[in-house]
C-alpha cells in the first residue's frame, strides 16, 4: 500500500552507479540490471543510472527485465531506444543549468505525441532552482540538514507557484550518500556514525538501516522533503541493506508502499498524467 505521512506519500529512489558496483564489475550490465530488480522488489519509485562506464543500453535492458520501477538514465543516454511499452516508466536527469532545457512544443501533425519522460533535476545549487521549479517533476537537493532541506523545498514550491505551476506537481527529494557498511555502528573510525554529515561528495549518512529509516521518517513527517534519493556508497552491499532493512522497516511501519498501485513513473510519484502534446529534449 502507499501510506500518507507528513505532507503526502513518501517517495524513495536509489542510484545504481556503475563505477561503484565493484572495481572488477563496473561494466557488468548483468550486475547492474540485478540491482535494478532488487530496487523494484523494494517498491522504490525509480533508480538513476549514473557513473563512468555505464554500459550502453542499460536503461532499455533494465526496463525490459522489470515491470514497474521507473528508470532514469545517466545524462547523455536518451530513451529513444527504449521499447515504447516501457516509456511511461522513464525519466531524464538534468543538472538544472544549461542542460536543464524546458519542454518544446512538438509538431503535432494531427496525432498525439508521446508524453515527455519524468524530468529529474539536481536543484542543489541555488542557480538551478528557477529551472527546477519551472520545469522539473522531481528536484533533488543535497543538503545535510533537515531545516535547510525544508527551506529549499519551500523555495522551490513558491517558485513553482510563481511560474504558474501547481506546487503539488513537484516532488523534492533529499539526495543522500548512504554507507550501511557496519550495522548500526560507524563504518569507519573517526566518523562517529549517523548523519547526514557534509562531505566533499555531498551529505553522507553512515550507520545502520534502522537509524536510516528513522531519519527518513522524521524528515518526511516534518515536511522537510517528499522523500529521498539514496546513493549507496557500495551498491552491492548498501542497496541490499537499504531494501531489506530500511525500506522493509518503513513498510512495516506503514510509511512506504508494499506494492506498486500503478504502472507508470508518474503514478509512482503521485503526479497527474500529462496531456501528450509536448516534447522534451533530454540533456546531452
Amino acid at each position: 500500500m502507499g501510506a500518507s505521512y507528513g505532507r503526502g506519500l513518501l517517495h524513495l529512489a536509489a542510484a545504481v552507479d556503475s563505477a561503484a558496483v565493484d572495481p572488477a564489475g563496473a561494466d557488468d550490465a548483468d550486475a547492474q540490471a540485478e540491482l535494478v530488480r532488487l530496487a523494484e522488489r523494494g517498491g522504490l519509485d525509480f533508480v538513476t543510472l549514473a557513473g563512468d562506464g555505464t554500459p550502453p543500453g542499460l536503461a532499455a535492458r533494465a526496463l525490459a527485465t522489470t515491470r514497474r520501477i521507473g528508470v532514469v538514465p545517466v545524462p547523455g543516454e536518451g530513451v529513444e531506444d527504449v521499447d515504447p511499452a516501457h516509456r511511461q516508466r522513464t525519466g531524464v536527469w538534468a543538472d538544472g543549468g544549461a542542460r536543464g532545457a524546458p519542454p518544446r512544443a512538438g509538431a503535432g501533425g494531427g496525432g498525439s505525441a508521446p508524453a515527455p519522460p519524468v524530468r529529474v533535476v539536481d536543484a542543489t545549487a541555488p542557480g538551478a532552482r528557477a529551472a527546477a521549479a519551472r520545469y522539473a517533476d522531481v528536484a533533488v537537493v543535497r543538503v545535510a540538514d533537515a531545516v535547510q532541506a525544508g527551506i529549499v523545498r519551500d523555495e522551490l514550491r513558491e517558485r513553482a507557484a510563481g511560474a504558474g505551476r501547481d506546487p503539488d506537481g513537484l516532488r523534492v527529494l533529499a539526495g543522500l550518500l548512504v554507507d550501511l557498511g557496519d550495522g548500526e555502528y560507524a563504518a569507519e573510525p573517526g566518523h562517529g556514525g549517523g548523519g547526514p554529515r557534509p562531505t566533499v561528495h555531498g551529505p553522507l549518512y553512515r550507520g545502520g538501516p534502522v537509524d536510516l529509516a528513522e531519519l527518513i521518517a522524521v524528515w518526511h513527517k516534518d515536511g522537510a522533503v517528499d522523500g529521498f534519493h539514496c546513493v549507496p556508497v557500495a551498491p552491492r552491499r548498501d542497496l541490499e541493506r537499504l531494501v531489506n532493512g530500511t525500506v522493509a522497516l518503513l513498510q512495516h511501519r506503514g510509511l512506504f508502499r508494499t506494492f506498486y498501485p500503478g504502472s507508470t513513473l508518474r503514478e509512482h510519484l503521485g503526479l497527474r498524467p500529462l496531456v501528450p502534446t509536448l516534447h522534451w529534449s533530454p540533456p546531452g
